[in-house]
């Protein structure tokens, strides 16, 4: 008898280890749910129906989309956090939510490197520094030269207080040397209503945002954001060549799942969710977005957090920044 119990607890530890893979292999046998921290018809929801749907078609899974928005962006997430650590509920994140709420939120339910799996990066994107068509400013030189002459004087919209955009404002300015006056609204969609309308020369704001003003001719870009020139801005220069050196904002969009999901789960979401991003279709519909498609390994995106969250925090230390 105790040579029985013996040999069953000798083999129960080989049993569990033998389990894991083969569970990994049988996954997914549900639905798995998407969730989408923003309302429908933003961004955001572009990006996660397309992986949803991409991922449906690759694999043959049933993954469905929900939007769960609400104090930008952290109900969702802060509902992923919670669920079963199990690969069937995974939100797509970015770095407002991620990264920069933390933050700015007084009170927050979770830490991006302590309670969530990171999957992949699904896409990124630079963010623009607008100006009206008819504006003085030509370029962003003229935007510095006017603000060293009357500092405090210009002022610049953003889609809302302590958002990327906002803080991509505040980075300039220290880097330049200068001081603009943040005009926060509540949303892209009546910060450029009001750069039209003159309230305000400037604005930070994304390409989806901009683009649709910048091709019906009544919004000059003056700089992106990011290290290298948009392939959907070609034409713009970056922020760098206007005279700041290493000069980098970048939005991305990511997976996450809750942080005690198994490895295995975790590696197979982050191998389909390449194989989706390999594929022309995919990158396209991300492109026609002003994003391009972004794989990287889950190490990758772990160190990705963990480097924005040290450039970012002393940013909104610095900003004052707080959420509305």
């Amino acid at each position: 008898m105790k040579m029985r119990y013996l040999l069953a607890g000798l083999l129960a530890p080989a049993a569990l280890v033998l389990a894991a893979p083969a569970a990994a292999q049988e996954y997914p046998v549900k639905p798995l749910r998407l969730v989408i921290p923003f309302p429908p018809g933003g961004g955001t929801d572009f990006l996660g129906r397309v992986v949803a749907k991409g991922l449906g078609e690759s694999t043959g899974w049933n993954v469905v989309p929900e939007n769960r928005a609400g104090a930008g962006g952290t109900v969702g997430l802060g509902s992923v956090m919670r669920a079963a650590p199990d690969g069937y509920e995974i939100a797509l994140g970015q770095i407002d939510n991620m990264v920069i709420a933390p933050e700015v939120y007084k009170e927050i339910a979770y830490d991006a490197t302590r309670d969530f799996a990171p999957i992949g990066i699904v896409a990124e994107t630079p963010l623009v520094i607008v100006t009206r068509a008819d504006s003085r400013f030509k370029t962003l030189k003229d935007v510095v030269d006017e603000a060293k002459r009357q500092p405090g004087a210009l002022n610049y919209a953003s889609p809302g207080a302590g958002t990327i955009t906002h803080l991509a404002g505040e980075l300039f300015q220290q880097v330049a040397g200068i001081k603009l006056e943040h005009v926060p609204y509540r949303g892209s969609g009546p910060a450029m209503a009001d750069l039209l309308g003159g309230q305000v020369p400037l604005m930070v704001t994304s390409i989806p945002s901009a683009n649709p003003q910048i091709q019906a001719g009544k919004v000059r870009p003056l700089a992106v954001t990011s290290p290298e020139r948009s392939p959907a801005m070609p034409d713009v220069p970056t922020v760098a060549e206007s005279g700041y050196k290493d000069f980098d904002v970048r939005v991305w969009y990511g997976l996450v799942a809750p942080a005690k999901t198994p490895q295995a789960v975790q590696e197979r979401l982050n191998t389909e969710l390449n194989r989706i991003l390999g594929q022309k279709e995919i990158q396209d519909a991300i492109a026609a977005q002003g994003a391009q498609a972004k794989p990287v390994t889950q190490a990758q995106f772990r160190q990705t957090i963990q480097d924005d969250i040290v450039k970012w925090k002393p940013v909104v230390k610095a900003s004052g920044a707080k959420a509305e």
